[in-house]
């Protein structure tokens, strides 16, 4: 499938010889006599890129480029003038137009111009997409581990980003699939492609297939133009497809015979449009299990599955934790404006104890919500969730023998609220201490107070020194 040109020029013979020599080098050429008819092709098609002429009947040049740009801020325009319009030209540029022509030009300096609008045109778009992806907090980066399971995993990716062979990735939520999909895109061959995801269970199905294949306009009421779908946009590079367990059956069978063929048709189409993309897929399911049970058929597990990568959970890799959280300690002090550069040794503990359900994706919104609550340049228990505290770290909260015997003990007498208050308080206030190690701005942090004088009234309070 070839780039979409719009010719709009009301010549009579001119566009059409341009619209034969462009097709000669594999572009798709449209033609449009005026710039209203122009207007109503960029609506209805996907276009790469449009020759605009300066003088039009009824809508002049400048008028139509500045309505094309209001529908469409990254399509290249170049405009064709003759010599005394060069000025208006230079004024179109000036509005968005990406080259202009002078009439008498020859077809290989037409050539010429096109490729350099649609090469400018693309180096754009990929240099959005990359800022876009410097901008996420997930990088790259963080396909990171020193288990025996986390070198077996690189290795594999290694192995099998140079071919183009389908893989499965799985493993729980969260524990990083689409960061592993992306390392594999970023090591292939396709690399220089783009890289496109889709998360099948997060659409309906209906939806999933004009996601996937695109669609012609009318294909259905709603459908007003012409639109591309991820099976083609991600041509010379990588279609990641997560949560493929989640597909409909009948998207299976049409996924299937996509990949069987190699080929497929826009909803409402009827031209074939040629599959140049790599498929990688991910679930969280045992797809093993979903064969035999019917849910999954075979044939698509063996199209999509040519090798398999199965990701740990992280609660299986402890050492990992802290590698996680320093790096995202690094984004986040980025993004934040701060300075945090350490985890204390008690919060250290907790967040190894925990079993993080959610995994990966747990543990940077832990950290995330840690550094909003710090006040200073460490992260403290204080700043850790309730339920990590109270699963990895409840022998830092436990109380001294001396103050559990008395608590457990039988009273032999009436109770004064007042004493267990003031027992309960003192005990706290030299629990925060020590564990700070007489630091008092730490200590104030590890009960929560917002001053330090609140912890120096409780000291001199209880007479601690």
């Amino acid at each position: 499938m070839g780039l979409a040109i719009l010719i709009i020029d009301d010549e009579p013979y001119l566009p059409h010889q341009f619209a034969r020599f462009l097709k000669r080098h594999g572009y798709d050429v449209y033609t449009a006599s005026d710039g209203e008819v122009g207007l109503v092709e960029l609506q209805h098609r996907t276009l790469d890129l449009v020759l605009l002429d300066v003088r039009l009947p009824r809508l002049g040049g400048l008028e139509v480029l500045s309505r094309m740009r209001s529908l469409d801020q990254d399509i290249p325009i170049v405009m064709i003038t003759a010599f005394g319009d060069v000025q208006t030209a230079v004024t179109a540029m000036k509005l968005g137009a990406a080259d202009y022509l002078l009439k008498g030009f020859d077809l290989e300096e037409l050539l010429l111009v096109v490729q350099r609008a649609l090469e400018t045109s693309a180096m754009s778009r990929e240099l959005r997409k990359l800022r876009q992806e410097r901008s996420d907090s997930y990088h790259f980066k963080y396909v990171v581990g020193r288990s025996q399971r986390m070198r077996e995993v690189f290795d594999l990716v290694t192995r099998v980003a140079k071919s183009d062979a389908s893989v499965l990735i799985t493993g729980e939520s969260g524990t990083g699939k689409e960061v592993v999909a992306h390392a594999i895109h970023e090591q292939s061959n396709r690399s220089s492609g783009p890289f496109h995801a889709l998360n099948c269970a997060a659409i309906a199905s209906h939806l999933l297939e004009s996601e996937l294949f695109g669609y012609e306009p009318y294909a259905f009421t709603d459908a007003k133009k012409q639109k591309r779908g991820l099976l083609e946009l991600a041509e010379g590079g990588t279609l990641f497809l997560d949560e493929v367990g989640e597909m409909s059956p009948d998207m299976q069978v049409k996924l299937l015979r996509v990949l069987e063929m190699r080929t497929f048709f826009r909803l409402g189409g009827s031209q074939e449009v040629r599959l140049n993309a790599r498929v990688l897929s991910a679930t969280n399911r045992d797809l093993d299990q979903a064969k035999t049970g019917g849910s999954f058929r075979s044939d698509l597990y063996f199209r999509l599955t040519v090798l398999k990568i199965e990701l740990p959970a992280l609660r299986e890799r402890p050492g990992d934790i802290m590698l996680f959280a320093t790096r995202f300690i690094d984004d986040f002090n980025s993004s934040m404006g701060r300075n945090v550069h350490r985890i204390s040794p008690e919060a250290q503990h907790l967040l190894q104890s925990y079993i993080w359900p959610g995994n990966i994706r747990e543990l940077k919104n832990v950290i995330e919500r840690a550094m909003i609550l710090s006040s200073s340049d460490e992260l403290l228990p204080s700043h850790l969730p309730l339920e990590i505290v109270e699963q990895g770290g409840l022998s830092q909260w436990q109380l001294s023998d001396p103050w559990e015997q008395w608590l457990n003990a039988r009273p032999t007498g009436p109770l004064s609220f007042e004493e267990v208050s003031a027992r309960f308080e003192q005990h706290l206030v030299r629990w925060a201490l020590e564990t700070a190690r007489h630091n008092r701005t730490r200590a104030s942090e590890l009960l929560g107070f917002a001053k330090v004088d609140q912890l120096r009234y409780l000291m001199r309070k209880h007479g601690i020194e």
